[in-house]
């Protein structure tokens, strides 16, 4: 196993399509740049033999909003059940900081045998939510003196970042979201500002509803935001409608999101248009 700063290739590339192919995840395309999640920090790549890379895991030694180290650990399908992903896992604890948190895509039964040989806890759920397309969508019902209107980049980017700043600023990943961040993902093959709605009241932006497609035809609702002034009065919810319809025009399949297994207010109006829980992805920390 050997450590490395510089972003790795295609050998680690490959690695996570042939992990996508078997689990689902991680999110992650053929071309173009590594995901957000991969960027940066420490990169862990184990070999067997000389060239067949067998697991990867990463480091973000910058951490989240609230001190953690992140990490998330991959091991090829063709080479699990061998002890790599414990020996891994070990490696990057005997790496990271004191506080640290493993992401298991999928409540994955094996990581979280390794988590209980390794003395982590189970300290945070994710739910993965998934929309039948054939569920009707009532009509977005937005205050009356909110408009929407597509996202426009080079003019935006602070604004929004403004809001999601003041409406995540519990989250540990979103609330650190920067006009840097945003701008190099309007360079990645899925960024749409068509899909990108801003709610704006007197020239200015109080929340935001931000779409994305996969391969595959499955949309997503990818961050919906609302400024702390403008909440309470259902933009939230019409702002998510906005974009399910937007979405459903496109002709996709089901559309997916993910969402704090803890944010009762915000599952409930999930569930009540029709989201069910599909996935469940959970942090460890010791």
């Amino acid at each position: 196993m050997t450590w490395q700063e510089p972003e790795p290739g295609d050998d680690v590339r490959a690695l996570l399509l042939a992990t996508k192919e078997t689990d689902g995840r991680p999110e992650i395309e053929a071309g173009g740049p590594l995901p957000r999640e991969f960027r940066g920090g420490l990169h862990l790549l184990a070999r067997e033999g000389a060239d067949d890379l067998v697991g990867y895991a990463h480091l973000d030694t910058g951490g989240d909003a609230f001190g953690n180290q992140v990490a998330e650990v991959f091991v090829h399908p063709a080479h699990r059940g061998r002890g790599y992903g414990t020996g891994l896992v070990g490696a990057v604890l005997d790496r990271a900081g004191p506080k640290l948190r493993i992401w298991s895509h999928g409540d994955h039964p094996a990581a979280a045998r390794i988590a209980e040989k390794a003395g982590l806890d189970r300290v945070r759920e994710l739910l993965k939510m998934r929309l039948d397309r054939a569920i009707e969508l009532p009509e977005p019902k937005l205050p009356g003196d909110v408009t929407v209107r597509a996202f426009v980049p080079g003019r935006d980017e602070a604004d929004t970042v403004a809001v999601n700043g003041r409406a995540f600023d519990w989250h540990p990943e979103q609330s650190q979201l920067t006009v840097e961040e945003l701008i190099a993902t309007e360079r990645e093959t899925w960024f749409d500002p068509e899909g990108f709605f801003l709610a704006v009241k007197n020239g200015t932006v109080v929340g935001f509803h931000w779409t994305k497609v996969h391969p595959g035809d499955i949309g997503e609702v990818y961050v919906v935001g609302v400024d702390p002034g403008a909440q309470g009065g259902g933009l939230g919810k019409a702002l998510t409608l906005v974009g399910l319809h937007h979405l459903r025009k496109k002709g996709l399949g089901d559309t997916i999101l993910y969402v704090e297994s803890d944010n009762s207010p915000a599952v409930a109006v999930y569930e009540r248009l029709g989201f069910v829980i599909a996935e469940t992805d959970v942090a460890y920390q010791r």
